[in-house]
Order: structure tokens, then sequence, then C-alpha cells
């Protein structure tokens, strides 16, 4: 075995754990635990603990579900925000990405993924039912008309992420709310992770009526 050319069992350890972090193969796992044994105690120790609390005690805001250190994330309780407005992404980097921009002012939907038949993913492994309960509690507010609420639906735009998008749209149809895309200043199947902030914040500013 491989691991039978380490001189110590607690080093092939210590790589195979840092081998199982996307995009990083064994030579380099190797790198970096070596370049960690070479650091402070109290520095080592200051990462690890680092890790551990945000495995243990990170949380995902009960509303929108993303990353957050309470309950109910930071931009779900800015009462500075446009209410009526949901960006609804595929994931906790999407958020970062169109926060950077500067562009957006509005809540957010994490959807935890997208639908992917293949990759065994279907609606109901996405908190697709979430976002129409939202929608809908916001329907039910006197003192917002429908056609105020607005659903942005910032998903890339490959054949996994047009499904996903025209299968909300399909649950939303019966409120009567403005469902809207991005506009495709994206080329097709871009990540909104990997799009730049300019491109993609005019993407948001330029956003269009979604057309199933």
């Amino acid at each position: 075995m491989y691991k039978e050319n380490y001189p110590s069992r607690l080093l092939a350890d210590a790589v195979d754990a840092i081998n199982m972090l996307p995009g990083v193969g064994r030579r380099s796992a190797l790198r970096l635990a070596l370049h960690l044994l070479r650091q402070p105690q109290e520095n080592v120790h200051h990462f690890t603990s680092a890790i551990n609390s945000l495995r243990d005690e990170v949380k995902y805001c009960r509303i929108c579900r993303m990353i957050s250190d309470d309950e109910v994330c930071s931009v779900c309780s800015d009462l500075s925000r446009d209410r009526n407005t949901i960006c609804v992404v595929e994931s906790v980097r999407d958020v970062m990405s169109i926060e950077n921009t500067g562009q957006y002012h509005g809540l957010y939907h994490v959807l935890g993924g997208i639908i992917s038949p293949i990759n065994g993913v279907g609606p109901s492994d996405l908190t697709i039912r979430e976002l129409v309960a939202r929608v809908e509690a916001l329907c039910g507010l006197e003192d917002i008309e429908r056609d105020k609420i607005e659903v942005i639906l910032a998903l890339s735009g490959d054949v996994e992420g047009e499904t996903t998008s025209f299968y909300i749209y399909r649950q939303l149809e019966k409120f009567g709310v403005k469902v809207s895309s991005l506009a495709r200043g994206l080329g097709f199947g871009d990540d909104l992770e990997y799009a730049d902030e300019l491109t993609l914040g005019r993407s948001i500013a330029n956003r269009q009526i979604f057309r199933p």
C-alpha cells in the first residue's frame, strides 16, 4: 500500500484526512501535512479548533437556509432589506457571490442543490417546499400586493438549472407573483460562483421575466 511508504502512521492518517478535501491530491495533502507539522503547536490547535467549531456549531438560517451563527442569518434579520424580493440560489456560495456585487438588497432562499435525476436529486431533496411556503406567507400579508412580490431564479443556465427553474415556476405560478431570472450575461451552464462580480451584478440588475 502507498501508506506503507510513510515513516509515521500518524502522518499517513493526516494525509488521508486532508486528501478528503475536494481538489487535494495525495501529494498536496502530504505537503500540507508536513507544513502543519512545522507550525507552532498553538497555530495548529487554533486551526483544528476552528474546523471543529465550523462543523459542530454552525447553523443554517431557519428562514433561508444560509449559513449562520444564529437561528436567523444576518440578511434575514436586516430590516433594511427588501422583504418582498427573494433570490433563489443553489448554494451558500452563490449567496456570497451575489452579496459581493453590491447590486442586490433583497432576501435569499438556498435550495441546497438543483434537480438532477442522474445524480438522484429530486424536488423533495431540495428546499422547494419551504420556498413555496415563504411565498404563500408573503401573499397572505394584507399590506402587500402580489404583483409587488418578486422571486428571482438565480440558477445556472444548464439543463439541470433550467429544469429546476421551470419546476419552481410551476409551483409559484398559482400565486400570481412576479418570477424573474438573471439576464444572460452569464454563459450557458455558467456557475454563479465563477462569474466575475461585474457580469453577475449586471445580470441581477438587468434580470428578466422568467419565460418557461
